[in-house]
């Protein structure tokens, strides 16, 4: 019996499926896609700006690309050859400059080689998609010319058939963007999906350029890190952020993210750290990597930073009394005199007592050029029409958590107790926990960015920071005590205990259920917490049912990394190292080839139907079933074209 409260629902979709043949039609494609093998998500962590890095992995497929072309071609391509063939699916543009030059005749030849030999990986790669979503990967403007190679009625390079296609691109010296276009298929068929599991930017040199190069990948998504709420939430204007963001990228020399990739002058940090840190040696505030302005003014400019955002989260705190975090704020325990500090009742000496900003009749106050210089940053932030449209983006493509398949992938932590009992966290005003607490975190950021209140862009500035934030999980983080405290005992930052419970596979099978997983099979996945593999730790928990994929990825905690690679067949782990640069690749064949080991390998493939995207087909066609019934009751008329 039809429910007419769904017709207004069929009404809209009878608009796509006018006939019962053409509803018939989708649900036989839609079938056909749940039989088909499950698509092969990719999973990185913590790249922390290292643009460079992550586009040669996202290039070789994490290189899975070099084993392909071994399987297609065997011995029927030297190894110059096969390199040859990588290198201009990597780096199509760069790897063609050195042929662009020559003759219409040269140029045919090559193009026509290649294409032989990127259609023969194609098919191969088509073999595991509809014809339909073959097509969906081919670019709009090529979809014809490469719809017409891939069922090429003649072998390429071999007939006039093809030579007439391809032409008209070589005659007008555009047979590049042929090119371009057949690499980016063959990546994009390679990898279903790309999934961050957050901390995109800091320390690494670029995240402007991470993003935008995420942003160019037909499917992915993002799990957002507590890195990554700080710059959404600094892209709103939450001062204390701001404040983090900028001292973050004076720490490391990444002025260049700021003014050249997203178009903030930090002219007004210069300003302050010229004037009230003129004389300051700024010692303890080296900087760590080449900036754009001399060594001392950067170390200045940071301390600046560093002082205005520990008054900017000391306001936040009094003014957010239910975060806790009262004992974090330390301006007011400095003893000026004596040149000390009180944490957590034991009082330590000043590594450095210079606090020229610092009124300690009333610490947090700003003076009145620190309150220009946030204005103005501020400002800049908030207006720059790079930062928002990438920050969009983040939170557009972003959520606390993600399932795939059999795994549960999100970048921290979730907050329990020493038990494994899930800790409440206050949200809207209710105690929340578990799944319900990442979900009701989501709510606020979303919010956050269609409203802007007040009470969410703090919310923020909590998940960066907060001991019951997924996104941190930590119980405190010791940036002062870093920069000012020589005992390391307070450098300590203690972890949830979280961390040390998913080595027990009960508590991961509790934590799978509580978000829907299979309290059996499925697999935790994180990043946050580097794997330290010199000594001795292995990204695979003792549990078998959690794996860390923050490898270092970036060059200032280490340089390696990890893609956690689920395929149809089961869950591997590679581990990257360093890429030197694209001029290395494509003149001397460099590649990240990377170590692989076996996660979990399953009996039996699994199917798409297997998964949450078949779930979510089973319901389209139950919905388009009942399109057909409302056709056949006559609720609604076919309209045939």
């Amino acid at each position: 019996m039809l429910d007419t409260r769904e017709l207004p629902l069929l009404r809209a979709l009878a608009g796509r499926y006018p006939t019962t043949e053409a509803a018939l039609s989708e649900i036989g494609h839609l079938r056909a896609i749940l039989s088909l093998p499950k698509g092969t998500v990719h999973v990185v962590s913590d790249v922390h700006g290292e643009h460079r890095k992550l586009k040669h992995i996202i290039n070789n497929a994490s290189g899975s690309l070099r084993p392909l072309v071994e399987r297609v071609f065997g011995d029927r391509l030297t190894a110059d050859e096969k390199r040859a063939l990588l290198s201009i699916i990597y780096y199509p543009r760069e790897s063609y400059a050195k042929v662009a030059a020559r003759g219409e005749a040269e140029r045919r030849a090559f193009l026509l080689w290649t294409l032989a030999r990127e259609v023969e990986v194609i098919r191969e790669l088509s073999l595991r998609y509809t014809l339909r979503q073959v097509e969906q990967a081919f670019p709009d403007d090529m979809r014809g010319l490469l719809r017409e190679l891939v069922s090429a009625r003649a072998a390429l390079g071999e007939g006039s058939y093809v030579d007439a296609l391809v032409d008209p691109f070589v005659q007008h010296c555009r047979e590049i963007e042929i090119l371009r276009a057949t690499a980016r298929v063959i990546r994009n068929l390679t990898v279903f999906e790309l999934v961050v599991a957050g901390d995109l930017g800091d320390r690494g040199p670029r995240l402007d350029k991470v993003i935008e190069y995420l942003m160019r990948q037909p499917r992915a998504r993002v799990v957002w890190g507590n890195h990554d709420v700080s710059w959404m939430g600094a892209s709103l204007g939450q001062e204390a952020l701001i404040a983090t963001v900028v001292r973050l990228s004076l720490r490391y020399g990444r002025l260049s993210q700021l003014e050249e990739g997203f178009g903030i002058p930090v002219a007004p940090v210069d300003r302050l750290a010229r004037t009230a840190y003129a004389d300051d040696p700024a010692e303890r505030f080296a900087v760590r990597g080449e900036g754009l302005r001399d060594a001392l003014l950067m170390a200045r400019m940071q301390k600046a930073m560093a002082v205005l955002q520990f008054k900017l989260e000391g306001q936040l705190c009094r003014r957010r009394p239910e975060y806790a975090l009262g004992h974090r704020c330390l301006l007011h325990r400095i003893d000026p005199r004596a040149g000390t500090v009180a944490i957590d009742g034991e009082v330590y000496p000043l590594l450095d007592a210079r606090f020229p900003t610092v009124d300690f009749g009333d610490p947090y106050a700003l003076t009145p050029e620190e309150a220009a210089c946030v204005a103005l940053l501020k400002e800049s932030f908030s207006k720059s029409p790079a930062l928002s449209r990438q920050m969009r983006w983040m939170v557009q493509q972003g959520t606390t958590w993600l399932r795939r398949d059999r795994a549960l992938i999100f970048h921290g932590c979730v907050p329990v107790d020493g038990e494994g009992a899930f800790l409440p966290f206050e949200v809207d005003g209710e105690p929340r926990r578990g799944r319900a607490l990442f979900d009701a975190l989501e709510r606020v950021v979303r919010r956050a960015f269609r409203a802007g209140a007040p009470e969410d862009l703090d919310m923020l500035w909590y998940l960066w920071t907060g001991p019951l934030s997924p996104m941190f999980g930590k119980d405190r983080m010791t940036t002062f005590e870093s920069y000012f405290v020589a005992d390391a005992r307070t450098h300590k930052e203690t972890k949830n205990p979280y961390f040390h419970l998913i080595h027990d596979a009960g508590f991961c099978g509790r934590v799978c259920r509580e978000f829907g997983l299979d309290e059996e099979r499925g697999l935790i996945v994180n990043g946050h917490v580097p794997v330290r593999v010199e000594q001795g730790e292995s990204p695979i928990k003792a549990s078998h049912r959690a794996v860390t994929i923050d490898g270092a990825f970036s060059e200032a905690y280490g340089d390696k990394g990890y893609t956690l690679v689920l395929e149809a067949s089961g869950a591997r782990l590679a581990q990257h190292h360093h890429f030197t640069s694209v001029e290395q690749a494509v003149e001397a064949g460099e590649d990240i080839i990377p170590v692989v080991s076996d996660v979990e390998v399953y009996e039996a493939e699994r199917r798409v139907g297997d998964t949450e995207k078949g779930e979510e087909l089973v319901r389209e066609i139950e919905i388009l079933e009942r399109l057909i019934a409302a056709y056949r009751d006559g609720a609604l008329l076919e309209q045939p074209r």
